[in-house]
């Protein structure tokens, strides 16, 4: 066979193929299983949202989207790692209020906040809640601001860590109340709030998920919600702006995936994110445990983590906060 023939034969094989080939570029997403990258550790109010997330956009989707449990480095490592993923639509990250917060306290973040993600949708919004232990003799917000102004800076608290919601929550009633606490971090939620149950700190402000039950079995006193109205779960227990006017600090959870991920994926997994929170069940299942779910465009999310990180760098600036 000369080198005219070959190359014929060649032309010929590659003509035969490239329908397949067409195919093959243009096979709908998703061909395999989604990864969700979740920055917490399995079993707090994070992982149950993204829990239900993934199951409802797992059926969306025709395949499994997996939790992928990242926690520490205060949501960093999770964070980093959804940077540096591939932008093929098959990771996911379920960022929380803390990925607005860290540009704030941190300096050198291995990854830009607002250009190395692409926007999605925010799922939710969640109260947070203060609650004490009966040790501290305390009933409500009023109360506790009194306690602290009495005796400045010997009131502790615990929290999930530095520059976590719960932190940046008491570190915001500092500065509007005009007192002063004592932090203790923990490394999560977890034991943090058994070391409260326990009495050993005497509050923390925290998620009302786990929170709530030890609330009606009487083992801590619930002092205030940390919304600017009433929670419909929680419709017993003060917002915190009643006592502290403007005062609105809320645990939000936003879909992000890497940058420069197709703007058809992204539009797809917007379109089915929207439709499962609009779903009864899903919904059901978020307003159960204290969440509204929320929904709205990746413009919308962007221009929203934008503005979150404004407040918190005013904020840090303000009242000069510091990671221990």
């Amino acid at each position: 066979m000369n080198g005219l023939t070959r190359t014929i034969h060649l032309i010929l094989a590659v003509v035969a193929l490239a329908p397949a080939m067409a195919t093959a570029a243009q096979a709908p997403w998703p061909q395999r299983p989604i990864r969700l990258i979740i920055p917490y550790p399995p079993g707090g109010a994070g992982d149950i949202v993204g829990r239900l997330l993934a199951n409802s956009l797992s059926q969306a989707f025709g395949q499994q989207v997996v939790n992928d449990n990242r926690g520490g480095g205060g949501q960093v490592i999770a964070t980093q790692i959804t940077a540096g993923a591939p932008a093929d639509g098959y990771t996911l990250f379920l960022a929380s209020a803390t990925h607005s917060i860290n540009p704030a306290l941190r300096k050198n973040l291995p990854y830009d906040t607002l250009r190395d993600f692409a926007p999605i949708s925010l799922v939710g919004e969640s109260p947070l809640v203060f609650v004490a232990h009966p040790n501290l003799k305390v009933s409500n917000i009023s109360e506790l601001i009194a306690a602290a102004k009495a005796q400045p800076g010997r009131i502790n608290y615990a929290s999930s860590g530095p520059g976590t919601g719960g932190h940046m929550s008491v570190e915001l009633l500092q500065s509007l109340a005009g007192v002063r606490f004592t932090h203790i971090p923990y490394k999560g939620a977890g034991p943090a709030l058994v070391d409260v149950v326990s009495g050993q700190v005497p509050f923390i402000c925290t998620s009302p998920l786990p929170s709530m039950p030890h609330v009606k079995a009487g083992r801590l006193r619930a002092l205030a919600m940390t919304s600017l109205k009433r929670s419909p779960a929680y419709p017993d227990v003060p917002a915190l702006a009643e006592t502290v006017p403007g005062y609105q600090s809320t645990l939000w959870y936003a879909l992000l995936a890497p940058a420069r991920t197709p703007q058809p994926i992204i539009q797809r997994v917007h379109g089915e994110t929207v439709r499962a929170l609009a779903a009864p069940q899903l919904r059901e299942q978020l307003l159960a445990m204290g969440a509204t779910p929320i929904g709205g465009t990746p413009q919308e999310l962007q221009a929203f983590i934008a503005s979150e990180i404004k407040t918190w760098v005013a904020l840090v600036q303000q009242a000069n906060i510091r990671l221990e």
